[in-house]
């Protein structure tokens, strides 16, 4: 048994808790092929009808209350217990991004320019194993299990949309539960980090106005590429000069869109990129000084500007209570994983929304193995993560369910 081999300890327990090891190893070579099936065919942001359709029709076989269509193309479903007892949601997400794959597995990307290229494949296949898991154990559960399957994550979009849709009412959880396949840590590792884990991500634009002319006759014109250079420079000063050295954050200019002809200076450039932040307080702090600086320099270049700064998504925070039972839970069941609560990135997810709204943990799962090649990051074109992680994280999902349920 391969996982047996990796954490020999793994499917012990000396606290009672209930241990799904064994279940979810059962279902491994299910979930392989379920989970490659996903990756064949992946489906971008709001356009998951597929992969949504297979999510509903395998809850609703499973005797789940089903409900699809939430923020657009979500599914919800409930699993009810036979006693009362508190509401725990599950989440995971559902989109893949637009990248061609570069990969030559048999379970290549068949959509052009659609890729799974994050583990969304893999948490979905996670949460359905989950799912199947629990069912066994109907008879014995007070409370209720919300499984929430969601769209557009990858544009920070589809938490907003089911929360809209009352994702999270009728009923509401008492408690948020989410995983994230993760590739910067190897096989065999868990994240459970309490407080800030994932930071809060804004998207800016700037237009920057100025006169066009000739590129020969520079004097006649007023540059806004030239303007854009150096607000691009100053910026930088931000997160350097006035952001505090124990706290973190990203300002980072990404796009440029200006002129198409070597020699004609444009009327106008505008700037895209986005902010990175842990704290709403270094956030505020940094939008004051990016308008500041914006400012200070367009003027000082004779053009004007305009500038758009739209919230994406908040820092993930988990609960640290919760994430002290979970620990506990976790290195009962599986002592012989490595537990890390150092582990922050300043990618973002829009699972955030969630747990500001029900308390709970998001943890990340290693996935990679070097010695296979699967190490690729996050939204690389040959992104590809160890399948044995599945087993891992269904079966510590399925655990930390159960200490509210069972």
């Amino acid at each position: 048994m391969f996982l047996r081999a990796i954490c020999p300890q793994l499917f012990y327990t000396s606290t009672g808790m209930k241990d799904f090891r064994s279940q979810v190893e059962s279902l491994y070579p299910e979930m392989v092929a379920q989970r490659r099936d996903f990756h064949r065919y992946p489906e971008i942001a709001f356009e998951e009808m597929r992969t949504a359709g297979i999510v509903a029709q395998q809850l609703a076989e499973l005797g789940l209350e089903v409900q699809t269509g939430v923020g657009q193309t979500g599914v919800v479903a409930v699993l009810e217990g036979r006693q009362h007892g508190p509401t725990v949601l599950v989440r995971c997400d559902m989109d893949a991004l637009p990248i061609q794959e570069e990969n030559q597995t048999e379970y290549v990307s068949r959509n052009t320019n659609r890729m799974h290229a994050c583990g969304h494949d893999g948490h979905m296949t996670i949460v359905l194993a989950v799912a199947k898991a629990l069912v066994r154990e109907r008879e014995h559960m007070h409370g209720q299990v919300k499984f929430l399957f969601q769209p557009a994550e990858e544009i920070a979009a589809g938490a907003k949309a089911m929360i809209s849709d009352g994702a999270l009412d009728y009923p509401k959880p008492d408690v948020s539960l989410g995983l994230h396949l993760w590739n910067e840590l190897p096989l065999g590792t868990v994240a459970l980090v309490p407080g800030p884990m994932m930071a809060g991500a804004d998207l800016f634009q700037v237009k920057i106005t100025g006169k066009g002319g000739h590129a020969a006759m520079p004097n006649l014109a007023v540059d806004p590429l030239l303007t854009a250079a150096h607000v691009i420079t100053a910026l930088q000063s931000i997160v350097s000069r006035n952001v505090a050295p124990q706290d973190v954050a990203v300002v980072s200019v990404t796009r440029l869109d200006t002129g198409d002809a070597f020699n004609v200076i444009p009327d106008s450039v505008t700037l895209y990129g986005t902010i990175r932040t842990f704290r709403k307080e270094v956030r505020e702090h940094i939008v004051d000084r990016f308008q500041a600086i914006l400012d200070g320099v367009v003027t000082a270049m004779g053009c004007h500007a305009e500038i758009d700064i739209q919230a994406l998504t908040t820092p993930v925070i988990n609960d640290p209570a919760i994430i002290e039972q979970l620990r506990t839970g976790f290195a009962s069941v599986a002592p012989d994983l490595a537990y890390r609560d150092d582990v922050n990135s300043m990618a973002s997810e829009d699972m955030a929304l969630i747990l500001e709204r029900v308390p709970g943990v998001f943890f990340f799962v290693g996935s990679a193995n070097a010695e296979r090649g699967l190490n690729y990051p996050h939204h690389h074109p040959r992104f590809d993560f160890d399948e044995k992680a599945l087993v891992i994280g269904a079966s510590l999902l399925a655990s930390a369910v159960s200490a509210y349920v069972l």
